[in-house]
């Protein structure tokens, strides 16, 4: 399998990006092909002892300015490293794509280079989450900032599927995040939504889910509009890294204490690993055609390479096809 990565992307490349590919060709049996400047690619590689073996440098420009308008992807920055990895799966040269840059111009990039899928009206991004319980999917966060009850409707089956293929949940419980369980909370938004979500069949549709009860995974598929998505998204990714933060600084307070922290090394160990959403990688684009993978922009080597991982999944169970099939059945049942 071939995963297309692109090597500019993100507040950490090319360097972090680089590690990661070299340790996703080693660990996951991959072929990479870069997207990017090849001078500095080839630069960075050689500064840093990292070998290219099974990565193929496939051209493209430097990186796509974080804070460009997303749609100059399709015409100033349509040469940068995100632009030319996107055409390169357009065009089959790879089974999934892997960008660490702007999230926005991915969205737009992937929505009109690489397409969407029929019966997808908007694509949007499925991060998977750690629970204290399993892991759940957060969807929208963040491509699509305004909604429309259809569009929940649609995150909610996608989201399900990728929870099937991928993550392998018999029936996965799909809620929609308000701000109370009952059915009439929230906007005419989450009303309209809670309705068609409750009326398909294609996903196990469990009702309204407060913000409180997301960490205790009480649903797999947690479905928002892309503001309250992002919301929920940095808010949680925020409350974990300050929770680690303290109970390392409780550890650390005096002898005793470290000593007790080196008794209870392997169950800390556990508990980081578990909570670590670095552990997943990045978060899938569902919509478009081909597999497209966001990481995370500060990625790290080992997140990157997860990420890679998270492609390699999308691309051999087959999602794109499974939502295809759910979306033309809802399709058929509307045209009755």
């Amino acid at each position: 399998m071939k995963i297309i990565v692109d090597a500019l992307g993100g507040d950490n490349a090319p360097l972090e990006i680089l590690k990661g590919c070299q340790m996703a060709v080693k660990e996951l049996n991959v072929e990479i092909a870069l997207a990017g400047d090849e001078e500095k690619i080839k630069k960075c590689a050689g500064e840093n002892g990292i070998s290219l073996d099974k990565m193929e440098l496939i051209g493209g420009g430097d990186e796509m300015d974080m804070h460009a308008e997303p749609a100059t992807i399709l015409k100033e920055n349509s040469t940068t490293s995100m632009a030319a990895g996107l055409k390169a799966l357009s065009e089959g040269k790879g089974d999934a794509f892997v960008s660490a840059g702007s999230t926005g111009a991915l969205a737009v990039g992937a929505t009109f280079i690489v397409k969407r899928l029929k019966g997808v009206k908007r694509p949007c991004i499925g991060s998977v989450m750690p629970s204290s319980d399993k892991p759940f999917m957060l969807l929208d966060c963040g491509a699509n900032a305004e909604c429309r009850p259809e569009m929940l409707r649609c995150f909610g089956v996608m989201g399900s599927t990728y929870m099937k293929q991928v993550m392998k949940m018999e029936s996965p419980r799909v809620a929609l995040a308000n701000i109370g369980t009952e059915p009439e909370k929230g906007g005419e938004l989450q009303k309209a939504a809670y309705a068609l979500l409750k009326e398909e069949k294609n996903c196990n549709f469990i009702g309204n889910i407060e913000a409180r009860d997301i960490p205790f995974g009480k649903a797999d598929v947690v479905v928002a509009d892309g503001f309250t998505g992002n919301m929920l998204l940095k808010m949680y990714e925020g409350t974990a890294l300050a929770l680690m933060k303290n109970i390392k600084g409780i550890f650390m307070k005096s002898i005793i204490t470290k000593l007790s922290a080196l008794m209870l090394k392997s169950g800390l160990s556990d508990f980081k690993k578990k909570m670590d959403y670095t552990e997943y990688g990045g978060a899938a684009l569902l919509g478009v055609r081909k597999p497209v993978i966001k990481a995370h922009g500060s990625s790290n080597a080992k997140a990157f390479k997860n990420a890679i991982r998270q492609a390699v999944l999308f691309a051999e169970t087959g999602v794109n096809e499974k939502i295809t099939e759910a979306m033309e059945a809802e399709a058929e049942k509307a045209a009755l």
